[in-house]
């Protein structure tokens, strides 16, 4: 994920919208990321039917991880490992141990941003 940093300022910035570092899910959903100094951000468009198990899991290989995001729009549904579900929408924050599995519902599109610690990996 690319990053650019202000010499004077210290700042990092990225922009999601335009990520070298994209993924295309099974199912045509998106997500971009950008690598900051200390935190990964990243941006998804989870199309109607989008599932964490069937769309994601399969393609990347690896199990869910804890997860922090944010819902722009749209609704899903999470599932932890516990097996209870939680709906979230627009506005809502979130966070969610390993484990987890989560869905988008109804018929338009959920834009969510995640958010994740690069000192974790």
């Amino acid at each position: 994920m690319s990053h650019s940093e202000n010499s004077k300022s210290g700042c990092v910035t990225g922009n999601l919208n335009k990520s070298d570092k994209a993924r295309t899910f099974l199912d045509g959903s998106t997500r971009t990321g950008v690598m900051l100094r200390s935190c990964a951000v990243g941006l998804g468009t989870y199309q109607p039917g989008w599932k964490w198990s069937s769309h994601a899991g399969p393609q990347t290989g690896k199990p869910s991880e804890n997860h922090i995001g944010y819902i722009l729009s749209g609704k899903m549904m999470i599932k932890d490992s516990a097996g209870n579900e939680t709906t979230i929408g627009a506005g809502e924050a979130f966070e969610v141990g390993p484990g987890h599995d989560a869905w988008v519902i109804g018929n338009e599109p959920c834009t969510a941003l995640d958010f994740s610690s690069i000192f974790e990996k």
